[in-house]
């Protein structure tokens, strides 16, 4: 089998969380780490034994790498991802793919035009229970669905010094909760349902309209100390959104980075007119089934009680837990 080689651009939280998944793959080799730091690129090159390091994305440019994993701030997004795509690479990107739609265009015309694989992450597809309610709704388990209902809330920036690159419109893009993760609840919900969305009415909210910013670079879900600069803040720390799915079902949920105790609770529960579906990504090796007229259950995740298509994602034995990575 041809060892595939790939390439890490970014070295924080995500940078970090690709690194240690793709090591995971078998015929997978991770030959390169790029960031805009050589210390901090050479920082995740020894942790994961990584033998090549570089301050700059464009040394990665004609490299004898096969596939380009982009976990760098949103606003990079385009220019790398354009860039490799160009050159013939294949492309697994963070998202949002682009900060402006005219330009996800442009990158998917060009994947197409390259016959390259070219992907965007939405990783909690990859859950085996996920995998399983998605088969239970193909095989008709629930019948036709008629809501759907949820939220996806954290609590890592509740409080007014709390900051990230995350926080800065100009890097980000104009949507912030929503954007960075609401989107997985409205991807995760049209994956299990096959529903698309096709019409939203939001009422978006902004707890803080300046935050005390540090003046050291601050990684995702971390905590800083040291002088600090009020800055004003443009984009909303949550929302509450109401939805329409082709086909007529209804649906809402509640998206909100300003949560407090809730780590990174992400909760969907699926109305059908047999039975309903019910997840959540802090427990995710249990589905909860409901029923009108018998009791409940909660499905846990064992392969041997799983479809073969959920089956293929559960990697350990029943009574094992399995999570993020």
């Amino acid at each position: 089998m041809k060892t595939i080689k790939a390439a890490v651009i970014g070295t924080g939280f995500m940078g970090g969380t690709h690194a240690e998944a793709l090591r995971r793959v078998e015929g997978v080799e991770i030959v390169a780490v790029a960031s805009s730091s050589q210390e901090r690129a050479q920082g995740l090159a020894d942790r994961y034994g990584i033998p090549n390091a570089f301050d700059h994305w464009r040394h990665l440019l004609g490299f004898d790498v096969d596939v380009i994993h982009n976990c760098t701030p949103n606003d990079l997004h385009f220019e790398i991802n354009k860039a490799f795509l160009e050159d013939g690479k294949h492309l697994v990107s963070e998202k949002p793919l682009t900060i402006h739609s005219h330009e996800s265009e442009e990158l998917v015309r060009l994947a197409e035009e390259k016959g390259v694989v070219a992907a965007v992450c939405f990783t909690y597809r990859g859950y085996p229970l996920v995998r399983q309610a998605r088969a239970l709704v193909e095989q008709g388990e629930i019948g036709d669905i008629h809501n759907v209902h949820g939220h996806y809330i954290q609590d890592w920036l509740l409080f007014d010094t709390d900051y990230n690159w995350r926080l800065e419109s100009d890097v980000s893009g104009p949507s912030r909760a929503i954007a960075d993760i609401g989107s997985h609840w409205c991807d995760l919900v049209q994956y299990v349902t096959g529903l698309k969305i096709e019409a939203v009415f939001a009422d978006l909210f902004r707890v803080y309209e300046t935050r005390k910013k540090p003046a050291e670079v601050v990684m995702a879900f971390q905590k800083s100390k040291g002088p600090r600069e009020e800055v004003p803040i443009d984009t909303e720390d949550g929302g509450n959104i109401l939805i329409r799915f082709e086909g007529g079902a209804r649906g809402v949920v509640t998206v909100s980075q300003v949560s407090a105790g809730r780590k990174n609770r992400q909760w969907f529960e699926i109305d059908g007119t047999k039975k309903a579906l019910s997840w959540n990504q802090e427990e995710p090796n249990n589905l909860w089934i409901g029923h009108r007229d018998r009791p409940n259950e909660v499905l846990i995740k064992d392969p041997g009680l799983l479809d073969a298509s959920a089956a293929a994602y559960a990697h350990y034995p029943g009574g094992h837990p399995e999570g993020y990575p």
